[in-house]
């Protein structure tokens, strides 16, 4: 994979988990934390789901590994939400300017929560983070559905097609 296509798709992840929240933050907590009886019981979960798994990775792909992943229930609403993604997003920018081609290829050692030592290529980390994401927001839009609510498009070639369009092209 080339650099520039792993930070577009880093980009791109970042742009469809905002683009996520903006669309949840419209919610009432009620339906925030409603038991919809999903793969993680409501929207929120499903989300600090995300936002936690991105976080781990952005940990492991620097060579660290946590014992554990956020915990949903310290982050009750998305206020909360929004302050810790905010964060997590800025990490992974922030780690996205620095990467070079040599990190993309190298093999990372990682411990795993439940299936022992992991070692993998970089590139293949952070690709499964970003396709990760994408699987739990299509989730939360089937989510958002059955409560009611506005969904919005996270669609890779929505992203694409915004940027040309940003570009002028």
């Amino acid at each position: 994979m080339k650099l520039e296509q792993m930070r577009e798709l880093l980009s791109f992840n970042t742009w469809a988990d905002r683009r996520v929240m903006e669309a949840v933050s419209a919610l009432p907590p009620e339906q925030f934390t409603k038991d919809l009886h999903s793969s993680f019981p409501s929207v929120r979960d499903t989300l600090v789901h995300i936002a936690g798994v991105e976080w781990v990775w952005l940990e492991r792909a620097q060579g660290r590994s946590p014992e554990r992943i956020a915990d949903t229930q310290a982050i009750p609403d998305s206020g909360a939400l929004r302050t810790y993604w905010v964060d997590v997003w800025d990490r992974w920018q922030e780690y996205s300017k620095k990467l070079t081609r040599e990190d993309l290829d190298e093999f990372v050692a990682y411990k795993t929560f439940s299936f022992g030592p992991g070692r993998d290529p970089r590139w293949q980390m952070l690709q499964h983070m970003v396709n990760h994401g994408t699987y739990h927001r299509g989730q939360v839009s089937t989510m958002l559905r059955q409560l009611g609510a506005e969904t919005v498009g996270t669609d890779l070639i929505i992203f694409y097609r915004e940027r040309a369009a940003a570009a002028g092209a």
